[in-house]
C-alpha cells in the first residue's frame, strides 16, 4: 500500500468516525428529547414505547420484536397497559393467541405521544419537507439489510 492510498484510507477512517459521532449524538438528542415529551404525559417510557408500535392488533412476540425486548418483558407492558384501559387481549386468528390491541382509549393516548413527541422533534423542528424528503432515503439505506 503506496503513501497515497494510506492517506486517502486514514482520511476516509476520519470521515467515518465523524459521520458516526454525529448518528450516535443525533440519536441521543432524539432520545432525550422522545423521553421528555413522554415524561410531560406523565406516561412511563416503556408503555409509550408500546403505545407507538401497536398500530394494529399484535401478538405480544411481535410487540416484544418491534420494541426490541425480551417477550417475558412485554407480558408486564401488557398487563400495565391493560391496567390503565389502553389495551385489552383479543383472540387471535388462532384461538391459541391473544393480540394485544388499542382500546379507544389507548387510541387517544397513543394520538397524544405522537403529537406530543412530533411538536419536540428535531428533524420537524429543524428540517424542511424537501430536506426531510432527501434525509429520509438515506436512513433507510444506512438501517436496511447489508447488501
Amino acid at each position: 500500500m503506496g503513501r497515497g492510498d494510506r492517506v486517502e484510507r486514514a482520511a476516509r477512517l476520519a470521515e467515518a468516525r465523524r459521520l458516526s459521532q454525529m448518528l450516535v449524538t443525533l440519536a441521543e438528542r432524539s432520545r432525550s428529547d422522545f423521553i421528555e415529551a413522554v415524561e410531560s404525559l406523565g406516561l412511563p417510557l416503556h408503555l409509550a414505547r408500546a403505545l407507538l408500535r401497536l398500530e394494529t392488533p399484535a401478538a405480544m412476540s411481535d410487540l416484544a420484536d418491534r420494541l426490541d425486548c425480551n417477550r417475558s418483558n412485554v407480558t408486564a407492558i401488557a398487563d400495565q397497559l391493560e391496567q390503565r384501559g389502553l389495551v385489552m387481549r383479543v383472540p387471535g386468528a388462532d384461538r391459541r393467541m391473544k393480540l394485544l390491541a388499542l382500546t379507544p382509549a389507548g387510541k387517544a393516548e397513543r394520538a397524544r405521544v405522537e403529537t406530543a413527541v412530533a411538536e419536540q422533534s428535531m428533524v420537524l423542528l429543524r428540517l424542511d419537507d424537501q430536506e426531510r424528503a432527501v434525509l429520509a432515503p438515506l436512513l433507510e439505506r444506512l438501517l436496511g439489510p447489508v447488501s
